[in-house]
């Protein structure tokens, strides 16, 4: 898994206007394929009466998956241009729909290259990125008389508390960096005075 990827800061709509012809570029994060193919349907269906939706995405941190459509403009011109954008820009678990309302006058293919994926890039900067990094999911195990303070200890201290769950015992559940797992290990040890314990599980991202 790579370190880090960027991704759109938030889901979003910018609009440029090309020749009377109105580009509307929507952007969001996307976590699967499957969340990616929603989001273009639900613009297809908010947006019945455009004369296309192009769209383009990228998936894995690693772009393993990436697919483009020019929905009914001439080949390539569409959804080629507008992942290109995408990856030039670096952006992972991403989906761009850009929809397009005909304004009488014909772009040629030069132009509606430079149309669609202007947009992609227009909606990028207009909206933002951000960047999530890789770290190990760790879950800390604590009686329930240190609980509330190791917690309180853990958010000041900026570690992210992904989940709390109560049992015989108390279950905190973060994001550590590899890097900081040895120096994270020594801290617990002196903040509970060795009374906590803490297990390392898979590998995910956060911001």
């Amino acid at each position: 898994m790579p370190d880090e990827y960027r991704t759109v800061a938030a889901a979003g709509v910018h609009e440029t206007e090309v020749n009377r012809s109105r580009f509307r570029c929507a952007l969001a994060p996307a976590a699967t394929e499957r969340e990616a193919q929603d989001f273009v349907a639900g613009i297809r269906a908010r947006h019945p009466d455009a004369g296309h939706h192009c769209f383009a995405y990228v998936i894995g941190a690693d772009a393993s998956v990436q697919k483009a459509s020019d929905d009914g403009e001439p080949g390539g011109t569409a959804g080629v241009p507008m992942l290109q954008m995408l990856l030039r820009r670096d952006l992972r678990y991403v989906v761009a729909v850009v929809t397009r309302y005909y304004g009488g006058v014909k772009l040629g293919a030069g132009g509606l290259i430079r149309a669609y994926g202007g947009a992609v890039g227009e909606a990028i900067d207009a909206l933002g990125t951000r960047t999530r990094r890789r770290f190990r999911i760790a879950t800390v195990t604590v009686d329930h008389q240190r609980a509330g303070k190791l917690e309180n200890e853990l958010r000041a201290t900026g570690r992210q508390v992904r989940e709390v769950r109560y049992a015989e015992s108390v279950a905190l559940e973060i994001g550590l960096p590899d890097a900081e797992v040895d120096a994270f290990r020594a801290w617990l040890a002196d903040a509970t005075a060795g009374t906590a314990a803490l297990e390392l599980g898979g590998e995910a991202y956060g911001d």
